[in-house]
């Protein structure tokens, strides 16, 4: 036992292992486009390196347009109001709560519908079942790079006559049937925070193919101006900056490494967790092309022989942050949680997954040398969860 830190042991891991930690690209490329920047005196408003690095994701995408913004968030807001959704909006509770968010800031209802346990996206049939008169849209999110079914979820909203929005802030770099996502839907939404696997520090963008939406988006932006002193509509500051558009063209050049090395470090855990019962690590549709920025799994407690949230507090205590991702569920947050407290009786999918997921350390910033020692210490847990078990019910 004194193997484990819990249990008196020095850590395992000297440093620590955290989801998600920040890829960068080349930093002598990044200063040097700061110092551009800095030689023209434009910093903001469109600058030159803002409609170069909207350019590049749009053509990366496949998409007309990008339209950058200072979040994610607010990329989804502008999203929101530019179609002028109203009423109520299905959403999945297995999402992070931002998007639920935004719909009520907006005076907008979400609709909580259930995932699909293949894909752990949005479930068509869920969405149909919650479909009313006063549903002005669905967002569907892309957890951990995983597709939704958008074949489906497209042909209920063109049924319906609403149009379909996509949250795909963790899918940057994935592909649905060899197309990239981005230019699905109406819009999808992407964020560039700096834990995704394309980031720019913090930011976001809109995708899209809409002429329409996407003028209205750019106008809404940059405080509903049309022109240098024509304000056409309501609109606020979400403009993304020339220093985090020099982040993303710094890191849009690596990606490809990025990705390379992401992939060998997901690769390492498949080898890694393929032995260890009680822990089921989710693999991507093989037909189609993963960041493998994620390393999530499924735990039963039963074959593993201790609870998943127990295995987080043995893997934090070594040095290792795991999480149990979009925890407790967007409907047991707060305000929805008072708002619509019998929400998680149509969710079985959801609640279950809930008490189950774990995400590992992963992406390009974790080595297989790591990943290996993770698996080794996840095989001792495994092998003494009797005994641990025992040790932290005699602790609590």
């Amino acid at each position: 036992m004194s193997d484990l830190a819990a249990f008196g042991g020095a850590p395992l891991f000297s440093s620590p292992l955290h989801v998600t930690r920040p890829n960068a690209g080349d930093k002598e490329r990044f200063f040097g486009l700061v110092e551009e920047s800095w030689e023209r005196r434009w910093f903001t408003n469109d600058g030159v390196m803002v409609a170069d690095l909207e350019t590049r994701l749009a053509d990366r995408l496949g998409v007309k347009h990008c339209i950058t913004a200072s979040s994610g968030t607010a990329a989804m807001e502008l999203a929101i109001r530019a179609l002028e959704l109203a009423g109520s909006v299905i959403v999945p509770a297995f999402t992070f709560v931002s998007t639920a968010h935004m719909l009520h800031w907006a005076g907008i209802r979400p609709v909580f519908a259930d995932i699909d346990p293949r894909n752990w996206a949005l479930d068509p049939e869920s969405c149909r079942k919650k479909i009313a008169p006063d549903v002005s849209a669905v967002i569907a999110t892309h957890p951990f790079g995983m597709a939704a079914d958008i074949e489906a979820l497209q042909a209920l909203c063109d049924k319906e006559g609403i149009p379909l929005l996509f949250d795909s802030a963790h899918a940057f770099g994935c592909t649905y049937q060899g197309k990239p996502i981005g230019g699905f839907g109406r819009a999808e939404i992407f964020s560039f925070h700096a834990t995704k696997a394309f980031h720019t520090f913090e930011g976001g963008a809109i995708t899209t193919n809409d002429d329409a939406l996407a003028a209205d988006l750019r106008s809404m932006r940059n405080f509903g101006f049309s022109g240098y002193d024509q304000v056409e509509r309501a609109g606020t500051n979400a403009k993304m900056s020339e220093i985090h558009a020099a982040m993303g063209l710094t890191n849009l050049d690596a990606f490809d490494d990025i990705l390379a090395a992401s992939a060998r470090c997901f690769q390492s855990y498949e080898q890694a967790l393929r032995d260890i019962g009680g822990i089921t690590m989710r693999l991507p549709n093989a037909a189609d092309r993963s960041n493998h920025h994620y390393v999530a799994a499924e735990t039963d407690s039963e074959r593993l022989g201790v609870t998943r949230d127990q295995l987080l507090d043995l893997l934090g205590a070594e040095g290792v942050y795991a999480r149990r991702y979009f925890y407790p569920g967007t409907h047991r947050s707060e305000p929805y949680r008072t708002l619509f407290p019998d929400a998680g009786a149509s969710l079985p999918v959801t609640e279950a997954l809930l008490k189950r997921i774990i995400q590992f350390p992963a992406g390009a910033t974790v080595d297989g040398d790591d990943v290996r020692a993770l698996g080794n210490l996840l095989r001792f847990i495994a092998a003494h969860a009797a005994e641990i078990a025992e040790a932290l019910a005699q602790r609590d």
